[in-house]
C-alpha cells in the first residue's frame, strides 16, 4: 500500500494530463468544426448573392434593349417588345427561385436591399411594356435601378465582410 501511495501524485498527474489533452482536442475539433460550416455557409450564400444579381441583371439588360428600340436609351442592341415578351418572362420565371434562396439564406439587410433593386427592375419593366418615349423618365428610372444595384452589392460585401468594391458605374467624361 505505501508504494501505491507513493505513486498516487503520478498517477493523478497522468490523468490530468490525459483529460487536459483530451479537452484541448475536444475544443480544437469544436472549433474547427465551426469555422470549416461557417465558411461553407459564407460560400454558399456567396453563391446566391451572385445568382440573384446575374437573373436579375438579365432582367435589366433586357429593359435596356427594348428601351433603346423605343428611343429611351442608347443601348446599340435594340430590341422590340413583342421578341422580347418571352425573354422577360423567362428571365422572371428564372430570377423566382434565385429570390427564394437570397430570403432563405441572405441576411436582413442583403435583402431589403435587393428587395429595393428589384422593384426598381419591375418599374422599368412596367415602363417599357408601355412602349412610350420619355427618355428623362427612363433616366430617372436606370438611376433609381443602379442605386438599388449599388446598395445592394454594397450590403453583400458587408455581409460577407468583403473590401469596399466598385460602384459598377461608367465615369464619362464631358468634351
Amino acid at each position: 500500500m505505501n508504494a501505491f501511495i507513493q505513486q498516487l501524485p503520478a498517477l493523478i498527474g497522468v490523468v490530468i494530463g490525459a483529460l487536459g489533452s483530451y479537452l484541448a482536442i475536444v475544443r480544437g475539433d469544436r472549433a474547427r468544426f465551426r469555422r470549416e460550416r461557417d465558411a461553407r455557409w459564407e460560400e454558399r450564400r456567396l453563391d446566391v448573392y451572385a445568382e440573384y444579381a446575374r437573373t436579375l441583371k438579365r432582367s435589366v439588360t433586357l429593359t435596356y434593349r427594348v428601351a433603346s428600340h423605343l428611343g429611351n436609351d442608347p443601348h446599340p442592341h435594340p430590341l422590340p417588345l413583342a421578341e422580347a415578351k418571352p425573354l422577360l418572362a423567362e428571365a422572371t420565371v428564372d430570377r423566382d427561385p434565385s429570390g427564394e434562396a437570397l430570403i432563405l439564406l441572405g441576411s436582413r439587410e442583403v435583402v431589403d436591399k435587393a428587395r429595393m433593386w428589384v422593384s426598381a427592375v419591375m418599374e422599368m419593366e412596367r415602363f417599357m411594356r408601355t412602349e412610350t418615349h420619355d427618355p428623362d423618365t427612363w433616366r430617372e428610372l436606370m438611376e433609381r435601378q443602379r442605386a438599388g444595384r449599388e446598395g445592394y452589392y454594397a450590403a453583400v460585401r458587408e455581409d460577407l465582410a468583403l473590401p469596399p468594391g466598385h460602384s459598377g458605374r461608367w465615369l464619362t467624361t464631358q468634351e
